[in-house]
C-alpha cells in the first residue's frame, strides 16, 4: 500500500459495481469496511461532519485493542445507520479519495452496506414506506385524503401514535400535501423564440420532483414564472417518477433502476432535442448528475441526461453570464440568511444561488455552508431526530445571527428543518425558497 500522504488532485469517482454478485457478499463488504475504517481512524479529519465518524471513533476508542481490529463486525452497522449519503466527506474533506491509491469512497461504501442490508431483508417497513414518495404522494393528494392526512399530521395524538407504530418522531417536521398537484396545473409556456447562449440552451424542460409535485407546487409555479419573465420557453417532462434518491438512501438499488427506466427515456429525448433540464430540488439534480451515471456508466441515455441537467440557479447565473437574463428587479429582499444544502455543495457548481440573490439591489446574503441535519427521511425517524437537531444547531445559530428578513435553502425540506430548529430565534424572518425570493424580487405576482 502506498504511504503517500493525502492528495492535492481533484477527486474522481469509480462506477458503482452494484451488478457484481461480490458486491453483496457480507464477508467482502466487512473486509472493505475494516480497511476503510482503519484509514478513517488514522485520519479523523471528518469527525465534525455527521454521526458516522464520531460513532466509528468511539467504537475504536472503546475497543480492547484501541484499533479497528478490536471492533466487532456487527457494530459496523451503527456507523452505517448514521450515514445519510450527503457525500460531503468525499467531496470536501477526505484526502484519500481516488485518484489517491488508498481509494477511499466512504459514502459509496456505506451505500454498499445499505444495499447488502436491504438485500438481506433487514430493512424495516417504516423505512420502505417513507422512501415510497410517489406512492405516498399519489394517495395523499386524493382530495379527501389530503385533508385527513394534513389534519392527522397536525394532531398531537395522531403524531404520538405514528411515533409508536411507525417510528416517525412526533416532534419532527413532516410535509403537508397540496390540494392541487403541480404537474396537472402548470401554466403552458408562451411561444417565446429560443435564444441559445454560449453556456446555456435557450429552452428548458422541468423535472418537477415528488416534493414540488405533491407538497409545495408553488415553488414549481414560481420557477415557470421566472422562465416566462426571461422569455425562456419551457415544457414539463412527459413522464416522471421519483428520481430514486430515497430508494438509493435505503439501499434499494433495484428500485432505483426501475425509476431510471421510467424517467431516462423521456428525459434523454428532451436532452437530445436541446433542452436544459432543471430540477428544483438539489437531491434530484444530484441523482441525475452523479448517482445514476455512476450506476449506469455505459448507458448513453443516462450520459445525455447528465450533460443536460442543471440546478436552476446554475442555469440562471449562466444565463446572466450569456447576457440573456433580465435584471429588472423591483423589490429589494433585505437581509437573507441562505443555507447551501449538502447535495448542492457536492455538485461543484459554486454558490450560484447566492450569486443570483445578490443580483437584486438592496439585498445582502448571509451564506451558511454546513449540513442542516435534515437529511431526507433520516432526520424524521425517532431514533435519529435528536441527532438531526444536534447536527443542525450551528446552522440554526448562524442563520439567526444577522436577524434576517428571510431564511432560505435550495432544499426546502432542509429549510423547514432549519425553520423548526431556529424556534424563537427565527424572529421576524420567514422561510421562502430561493426561487420564490427571486420571483418576489422581480415583482411577479403569486
Amino acid at each position: 500500500m502506498s504511504v503517500r500522504e493525502g492528495s492535492l488532485e481533484a477527486p474522481t469517482r469509480h462506477p458503482l459495481d452494484w451488478k457484481n454478485p461480490a458486491f453483496y457478499e457480507p464477508e467482502k463488504l466487512f473486509a472493505e469496511m475494516e480497511r476503510v475504517f482503519d484509514i478513517c481512524h488514522g485520519c479523523r479529519r471528518c469527525v465534525s461532519l455527521c454521526g458516522s465518524f464520531p460513532t466509528l471513533f468511539d467504537l475504536v476508542d472503546e475497543s480492547p485493542t484501541l484499533e479497528v481490529d478490536g471492533v466487532p463486525k456487527e457494530m459496523y452497522w451503527k456507523v452505517v445507520d448514521q450515514c445519510y449519503l450527503c457525500d460531503v466527506c468525499y467531496m470536501t474533506k477526505c484526502p484519500y479519495v481516488p485518484p489517491h491509491p488508498w481509494n477511499v469512497d466512504f459514502p459509496h461504501l456505506m451505500l454498499r452496506a445499505k444495499a447488502v442490508k436491504f438485500a438481506s431483508g433487514k430493512v424495516a417497513f417504516r423505512d420502505k414506506l417513507l422512501a415510497s414518495t410517489d406512492g405516498l404522494g399519489t394517495l395523499a393528494t386524493i382530495p379527501i385524503v389530503t385533508q385527513v392526512t394534513n389534519a392527522l399530521n397536525k394532531s398531537g395524538a395522531a403524531r404520538a401514535l405514528m411515533e409508536s407504530t411507525l417510528g416517525v418522531d412526533k416532534t419532527a417536521w413532516v410535509p403537508e400535501y397540496a390540494t392541487a398537484k403541480f404537474r396537472p396545473n402548470v401554466a403552458r409556456s408562451a411561444g417565446f423564440a429560443v435564444k441559445d447562449g454560449q453556456r446555456t440552451p435557450g429552452k428548458v424542460a422541468i423535472f418537477s420532483t415528488c416534493y414540488i409535485n405533491y407538497n409545495e407546487p408553488g415553488i414549481g409555479h414560481d420557477l415557470t414564472k421566472l422562465l416566462a419573465h426571461n422569455e425562456i420557453p419551457y415544457v414539463i417532462a412527459e413522464k416522471e417518477a421519483c428520481c430514486g434518491m430515497p430508494k438509493l438512501e435505503l439501499g434499494d438499488l433495484e428500485a432505483v433502476a426501475a425509476g431510471k427506466a421510467k424517467n431516462i427515456p423521456a428525459l434523454a429525448k428532451l436532452a437530445r432535442e436541446g433542452y436544459a433540464i432543471l430540477t428544483p430540488i438539489p437531491s434530484c439534480t444530484l441523482m441525475f448528475k452523479q448517482e445514476l451515471p455512476l450506476m449506469f456508466p455505459d448507458d448513453p441515455d443516462v450520459s445525455a441526461v447528465q450533460a443536460a441537467m442543471f440546478d436552476p440557479f446554475e442555469y440562471l447565473v449562466a444565463r446572466q453570464k450569456d447576457g440573456l437574463l433580465r435584471t429588472d428587479f423591483k423589490t429589494p429582499l433585505g437581509k437573507v440568511s441562505y443555507h447551501i444544502p449538502c447535495h448542492s455543495r457536492v455538485q461543484n457548481v459554486g454558490q450560484k444561488t447566492r450569486e443570483a440573490l445578490e443580483m437584486v439591489p438592496g439585498t445582502t446574503v448571509n451564506t451558511v455552508e454546513r449540513c442542516s441535519g435534515h437529511s431526507g427521511t433520516w432526520g424524521c425517524k425517532k431514533e435519529f431526530h435528536q441527532m438531526a437537531m444536534k447536527i443542525g444547531r450551528p446552522v440554526f445559530r448562524q442563520m439567526a445571527e444577522p436577524q434576517p428578513d428571510w431564511i432560505s435553502s435550495d432544499c426546502q425540506l432542509g429549510g423547514r428543518h432549519i425553520e423548526q430548529g431556529m424556534g424563537d430565534t427565527l424572529g421576524k424572518a420567514q422561510l421562502k425558497h430561493p426561487i420564490t425570493l427571486l420571483r418576489m424580487a422581480y415583482g411577479l405576482p403569486e
